[in-house]
Parts: structure tokens; sequence; C-alpha cells
């Protein structure tokens, strides 16, 4: 699948927080500016050459070439707004209908809800997080096989990509990488907070903070060991590390709250799901 000179052609609507990272990083990877296409009502800045519209065209302009690839990038409530040329039974748009891959990161909205409504030979849904916009991300693929290898293709640059077999996980899955970050912030937020409280100024207690997220991330995702092990290995016995373990780990209090906070997250992403389906 492949657009003029190789690199397939992208439509990418909607280019809020999570599409514009994306495409920020695509970019930046090395994708050609010109055979991407922005559709999105808020005419949102994007990166130099890249074509940006209010609205997919009622006619072939020049300089849009039709999509090889279109990504939906939208609030998952948008999803009957979205595209309306490419539902199946509208009036005929310039976008080749079926599209060769629809790939879709509407949290929520499940695979045969897409095929049913849009009109593409394939069809994936993907779930990906904030860190994409530094190639740093998850991005988290559901779909037919057809479209597989152009999916990863067009996801690997954004970071780790995992293929979840079984679609009824996907709403953990979300919960997990794709509310991720926000859960991290909120920890890296506390853990300085919580120095601050203890005397140290607010703004070097941030700094602490962070940089130690920072760095322990990065030898958590270059260990071997499980990050358990990492952390018995910073805790001496009777030491300060193992006491504030001890509240960590006591009746096991920090892994019920994340549960809880992932399981709140995997719920609404039922329920959304149950949204899309009416």
């Amino acid at each position: 699948m492949s657009g003029q000179g190789g690199a397939p052609t992208l439509w990418l609507v909607g280019a809020g927080n999570m599409g514009g990272a994306m495409l920020r990083c695509w970019i930046a990877s090395g994708m050609p500016a010109d055979r991407v296409t922005v559709i999105d009502p808020g005419l949102p800045p994007v990166p130099k050459g890249v074509t940006v519209l209010a609205d997919a065209p009622d006619t072939a302009l020049p300089g849009v070439p039709t999509p090889d690839i279109v990504v939906l990038a939208v609030k998952p409530q948008l999803i009957d707004q979205a595209l309306p040329g490419l539902r199946k039974g509208a009036m005929p748009v310039p976008v080749p209908v079926p599209v060769p891959l629809l790939v879709s990161i509407l949290a929520g909205v499940e695979l045969s809800t897409l095929a049913q409504r849009f009109a593409a030979d394939s069809v994936v849904r993907a779930m990906p997080n904030l860190p994409v916009a530094i190639g740093k991300g998850v991005v988290a693929l559901h779909g037919d096989a057809a479209g597989r290898a152009a999916a990863e293709a067009l996801m690997a640059p954004l970071g780790l990509v995992e293929w979840i077999e079984d679609e009824a996980l996907f709403d953990v899955v979300t919960a997990l990488s794709g509310s991720g970050p926000g859960f991290t912030y909120r920890f890296i937020d506390a853990l300085a907070k919580g120095g601050a409280s203890l005397g140290l100024p607010a703004d070097q207690a941030l700094r602490l903070a962070r940089a130690t997220v920072e760095g322990s991330a990065i030898m958590a995702a270059n260990a071997e060991e499980n990050p358990s092990v990492l952390a018995d290995r910073v805790a001496s016995p009777g030491g300060s590390t193992r006491e504030g373990l001890n509240v960590l780990d006591a009746d096991d209090s920090l892994v019920t709250l994340v549960t809880r906070t992932l399981a709140a997250a995997t719920r609404r992403n039922a329920e959304m799901a149950a949204a899309a389906r009416r």
C-alpha cells in the first residue's frame, strides 16, 4: 500500500492533542509532509508542508491526494460527524471508497462498529498514548490481518507497538497505557508535593521528582528484571527506602489503588463503546 513515490498518502481526521502528537512524530521521523492531509474544522497548526482543511473536500482539489490510509482521531462522540463521505451509503466524494485502510483511535469504539459505519477494505483499532509525540509512546493495535502490516509500519515511529489479539481486553489496555501517562503525571505531582510538604522548595521538589521518575523509567525499560526486583534492590534492609516501601506495600494498598484506578477507566471505555453502538 503506497502512494506515488512509495510513501502512503494519509488523511488524519482530527489533529487535537493525540492526533497532533502523532502527526508531529510522523513528520519528524521522515514521513513526507506533502503526503499528509489534516481534516479538522479548528484548522490547527500543522508542520510545514502538511495540507490542512476544515472539511473533507467535495471535489478533487489540487495537491490533496486521495488517501491510502485514513486515521480517525476525533472524540468518540463525534464518530457520526467524522468524514461523512467515508460512511457506507454516502454520496460519492473524492475518497476512493472503500479506502484501503482505516485506523481508528476512538476510545471504546469497537471494530464491528467501525466496520458497519465506514467503507474500508481493512479496519484497525489503535490506542496510542501521549508520549508518541517524542517517539516514546505505546500504541496498542487490534484489527483484521489484511491491514496489519500497513498499520504496524505507520505506528512504528511512535514507540512500542503491541497487537492485542482479544478485543475484549482493549478497554483494559486503553486504561493502562492510553490513560497511564495521566496517572503517572499524578504520581510525579504527588511525589513533588510530598517533598514540598516536608520542607523542600516546591520548584526544587518538582525538578527532583521529574528527574527521579525519568531516570527510574529508563532503567526499568532497559532492565531484564521485574520492577519489583529493582525496587527491592534500592531498599536496604532497615533503611529509609524500605521504610517507605513498607507504607506502599501494606495490605497491597498501592496495587489496590492502581487496580481501582484502571478499573474505573476500563468501565468508562465500556460505556463509550455501548454509546457508539447505538
